[in-house]
């Protein structure tokens, strides 16, 4: 009953969401990186096979984007001392910067977004969203 206008408002909602990232951390950061940094921060180090459970996407991309981030100077990889077969990748200090920079970008826009409505309503969007978001596990259980 209330698809169409779900998807119309969420497929604008994310497509301004995307569009302002991108703006606000050119040149030296992508979302995508922004991603990354995040996943590589809190469980570094990590091999590149090790991003694929959080991506979805394929180890060509993955590749292709840590390439990008090490020429930017946001990560470093290196091959592992006992098994020269295992490459290890880390954040460089000015990939922690740069994440950091991301996040505030990214809060920032979210808590004017969410400022528009009152404290209240701004719970039960998150927790109507969980609801949402967990739809595949309670259709597939029923």
């Amino acid at each position: 009953m209330h698809a169409t206008e779900f998807a119309r408002l969420w497929m604008r909602m994310t497509k301004e969401w995307k569009t302002h990232l991108e703006d606000a951390l050119a040149p030296g950061l992508t979302e995508g990186q922004l991603n990354v940094l995040e996943l590589l921060l809190a469980h570094q180090p990590m091999k590149p096979s090790d991003l694929l459970q959080y991506l979805s996407t394929t180890p060509a991309a993955i590749t292709t984007l840590l390439d990008r981030m090490e020429r930017g100077g946001l990560i470093t990889r290196s091959r592992d001392q006992a098994d020269r077969r295992i490459v290890w990748i880390n954040v460089t200090e000015n990939g922690e910067q740069e994440a950091k920079r991301g996040m505030e970008v990214r809060e920032r826009y979210i808590q004017q977004a969410l400022d528009r409505i009152s404290s209240h309503n701004q719970q039960l969007l998150v927790y109507l969203l969980g609801k949402v978001a967990n739809t595949e596990a309670t259709v597939s259980s029923r």
